[in-house]
């Protein structure tokens, strides 16, 4: 076993034990497992953190993409066929949904240097199909700039976050004087509480959020089967519903969002202050940003060697992502045009431990980079 695990979920959840305890004793003893009080209370508290004015469960993340999407739809902001502008270099699960709805992806390759594509990237890279644009705060970076929102804004561009890897982060917003949460920056935000991100569920999670009240009914119904009410259906609708034991659990650690965030942040200064190795290109900081610090990504050309010899002196490591969605199997012959960046980043890209590491191991992590030769 590795000295340096990439993530250990039961040490994760280790300090609120009796808390998560106590949820799953009164779940079992209320009898509602679906559609209950906790599921309710939760959406409020997640709401209330992000200044949101509603927050509706789901049952992972990638499904809070395709509810919003497909209620755009519903709601005839959207209609199939519109472009929906998205980073070449997310994981695939932003993608999934627009095509699945027949939706038109438009990627967008990274700025090299962050490896996130800005909201003013993304408004260069629009076209007169461009209807929406999916911003990836891909690794717990924000992807986000007031201009580039202007932009979008002053071509009827609707702003949708993808926010599976950034609660707890935060952007500085200049014009309003004040830090803004992810999740809270456009017209609907989708999140995953898949168990391994930094608030995680016991399971699988997530939820859609918005300020617009049609929009939040809409997501609601076609959450459960299209019903308004039971046994009649306005829509055809899913079965995407988070269930009230994962909503209890997930009452226990949303308290910590903040604290979670402070500890990797901790991890991560360690690792820029602590790694001197000429080879490692370090990830992006931004005084603009409280970053959530999902993955510590650094960049080597020689990432393989790299994390061999990482393996090999105990340091456990994951690549995110190998192999970018235009180069998938299912995207074959669907996506034309190249994306140099995106697949120069998926052959240098390395995450570090981060979710479990504390300052001392990520200073010892650190020295063991810097003897890479």
């Amino acid at each position: 076993m590795p000295k340096y695990r990439f993530q250990q979920l039961s040490d994760t959840n280790a300090a609120y034990t009796r808390e998560l305890n106590e949820a799953a004793a009164r779940v079992i003893a209320s009898g509602r497992y679906l559609l209950g009080p906790e599921t309710e209370a939760f959406e409020q508290e997640l709401a209330a953190q992000l200044h949101t004015g509603y927050a509706v469960g789901t049952a992972n993340g990638l499904e809070a993409i395709r509810l919003i999407f497909r209620a755009l739809i519903e709601t005839g902001r959207l209609r199939p066929g519109d472009g929906v502008l998205v980073p070449a270099n997310t994981f695939i699960a932003s993608i999934l949904p627009l095509t699945q709805l027949g939706l038109v992806p438009q990627p967008v390759d990274p700025d090299e240097a962050t490896m996130s594509v800005s909201l003013s990237r993304m408004a260069d890279a629009a076209t007169s199909e461009t209807k929406a644009a999916l911003a990836v705060h891909l690794y717990g970076y924000p992807a986000y700039d007031t201009e580039g929102l202007r932009r979008l804004t002053d071509r009827g561009i609707m702003l949708v976050e993808d926010n599976a890897q950034a609660i707890g982060a935060e952007v500085w917003d200049e014009t309003a004087g004040i830090w803004r949460r992810t999740g809270s920056l456009g017209i609907a935000s989708a999140i995953s509480f898949y168990p391994a991100k930094n608030i995680g569920a016991l399971g699988d999670a997530g939820a859609a959020a918005t300020s617009d009240r049609e929009l939040a009914d809409v997501i609601r119904e076609l959450s459960n089967y299209g019903s308004s009410r039971k046994y009649h259906y306005d829509y055809q609708g899913y079965n995407s519903r988070m269930d009230e034991l994962q909503a209890a659990f997930l009452r226990v650690k949303l308290p910590y969002t903040d604290a979670e965030r402070q500890k990797r942040d901790i991890a991560a200064m360690t690792y820029a202050k602590g790694i001197t190795n000429p080879q490692i290109t370090l990830p992006p900081t931004d005084s603009r940003f409280r970053q959530a610090w999902h993955q510590y990504v650094i960049r080597s050309p020689r990432r393989d060697e790299l994390q061999r010899y990482l393996a090999e002196n105990g340091v456990e490591t994951m690549i995110h992502y190998p192999v970018p969605p235009h180069l998938q199997p299912c995207y074959r012959g669907i996506f034309d045009s190249a994306y140099p960046v995106t697949e120069r980043l998926a052959g240098e890209v390395l995450s570090l431990p981060i979710a479990n590491t504390g300052e001392s191991e990520a200073s010892e992590i650190a020295e063991i980079i810097n003897r890479f030769k």
